[in-house]
C-alpha cells in the first residue's frame, strides 16, 4: 500500500476547538501528514495565539481564527475569510464540545440546551456552510468527533450523551445526503485518554482510574496521539469509500461487557 494514500499535502484542514487536548492531537497528526491547519478557538485570542505558536514550533503551517461555532453569522464570516486568506477547506473536523456533569433531574434546561447547541447544533452549522464549497468542488472530508456516549449512557452526562448520540445520526445523514458529491462524512468516538483534564483522576488508587483500567481490554488510558492515525485515515484518500461510519478509538471498551474488578 502506497504511503501517498495518507498524504495530505496541499489540503486545508479546519479543526474546531483545537487549542488544546484531543483536538490539538488530531490537528498535529493532520499537519504532520502535510495539511495546512486552520485552528479555531472561541474562549480567548491569547489562548488561540499560544496554540498557533505551538503548532508552528512543530513546523506545521498553521492559521488561527477566533469565532463561536454556535453563531451562524460568525461561522459564515469566518469560513469566507478562511477560504479567501488560506484556501478552500478540504477537511473539516467538528471537534468543539462541552460537557456539564449534572444529574438529569437537577439539570437546568438552559444548561441542557447549551450542551446540545455546542455539541450537536454547531457541527450542523459549520458543516452546512463548509460543505457548500465541497459540493462545488466535488470533494471533501468531514469528521465529526462523537463519543462512546454516542452508544452508552452514564450517570450525570445525559445532555452530553443526547448530543453525541444525535451527532452519530447526523453523521450518517450527512453521509447519506452528500456522498453523491464525493464527500465522505465519518465520525471518531474517543475512549478515555490521558490528558491534562483527566490527570487528577489517573493516579494510582483513584476509583475512576481503577474503573477505566479494569473496563478497558487494553488495560490503559489512551495516548492522545492514538487519535492522530484515525483522523489522518478519515481525512485522506485512503478512506474514499468509507462513509457514514463511527470509528471508536477506545482500547476495546465497546467490544466487551467488562469484567469483575477482582478478575485478571
Amino acid at each position: 500500500m502506497s504511503i501517498t494514500l495518507f498524504d495530505l499535502t496541499g489540503k486545508v484542514a479546519l479543526i474546531t476547538g483545537a487549542t488544546h487536548g484531543l483536538g490539538q492531537a488530531m490537528a498535529i497528526g493532520l499537519g504532520q501528514a502535510g495539511a495546512t491547519l486552520v485552528v479555531n478557538g472561541a474562549s480567548s485570542q491569547d489562548k488561540l495565539n499560544k496554540a498557533v505558536e505551538h503548532y508552528k514550533s512543530l513546523g506545521l503551517n498553521t492559521y488561527g481564527f477566533l469565532f463561536d461555532v454556535t453563531d451562524e453569522a460568525q461561522v459564515i464570516k469566518n469560513i469566507e475569510a478562511i477560504e479567501s486568506e488560506v484556501g478552500p477547506i478540504d477537511i473539516l473536523v467538528n471537534n468543539a464540545g462541552i460537557i456539564k456533569r449534572t444529574p438529569l433531574e437537577q439539570m437546568e434546561v438552559t444548561d441542557f440546551e447549551e450542551v446540545i447547541k455546542v455539541d450537536l447544533v454547531s457541527p450542523f452549522i459549520v458543516s452546512k456552510h463548509v460543505v457548500k464549497g465541497m459540493i462545488s468542488r466535488k470533494r471533501g472530508k468531514i469528521i465529526n468527533i462523537c463519543s462512546m456516549m454516542s452508544e452508552l449512557g452514564r450517570n450525570t452526562v445525559g445532555a452530553y450523551a443526547a448530543a453525541k448520540g444525535g451527532l452519530k445520526m447526523l453523521t450518517k445523514n450527512m453521509a447519506t445526503e452528500w456522498a453523491k458529491h464525493n464527500i465522505q462524512t465519518n465520525g471518531i468516538g474517543p475512549g478515555y485518554f490521558a490528558t491534562s483534564q483527566t490527570e487528577p483522576i489517573r493516579i494510582d488508587g483513584h476509583p475512576f482510574n481503577e474503573f477505566i483500567l479494569n473496563r478497558t481490554p487494553a488495560a490503559k488510558w489512551g495516548d492522545p496521539e492514538d487519535l492522530a492515525g484515525t483522523a489522518v485515515f478519515l481525512a485522506s484518500k485512503a478512506s474514499n469509500f468509507v462513509n457514514g461510519q463511527i470509528v471508536y478509538v477506545d482500547g476495546g471498551i465497546l467490544a466487551t461487557i467488562g469484567k469483575p474488578s477482582n478478575e485478571t
